[in-house]
């Protein structure tokens, strides 16, 4: 395929993907939202990092 060709099909996609507006379920939108409000954040790699060392950096001032 030659470049022309190649260009307005690329173009092409491009502009059916632009003016795309599927339909929007807005209530299972909303009940998704909703959900993720009461899930709390579980640092799932916070007992593999030692915390010890990262204290004991900051107490100490650095020196030129």
């Amino acid at each position: 395929m030659g470049r022309g060709r190649q260009k307005a099909k690329h173009t092409k996609v491009a502009r059916e993907l632009k003016y795309y507006s599927p339909n929007t379920d807005l209530t299972q939108l909303e009940r998704e939202l909703a959900a993720k409000e009461n899930d709390e954040y579980v640092d799932k790699w916070a007992d593999l990092v030692d915390d010890e060392d990262d204290d004991a950096d900051i107490d100490q001032p650095r020196t030129a």
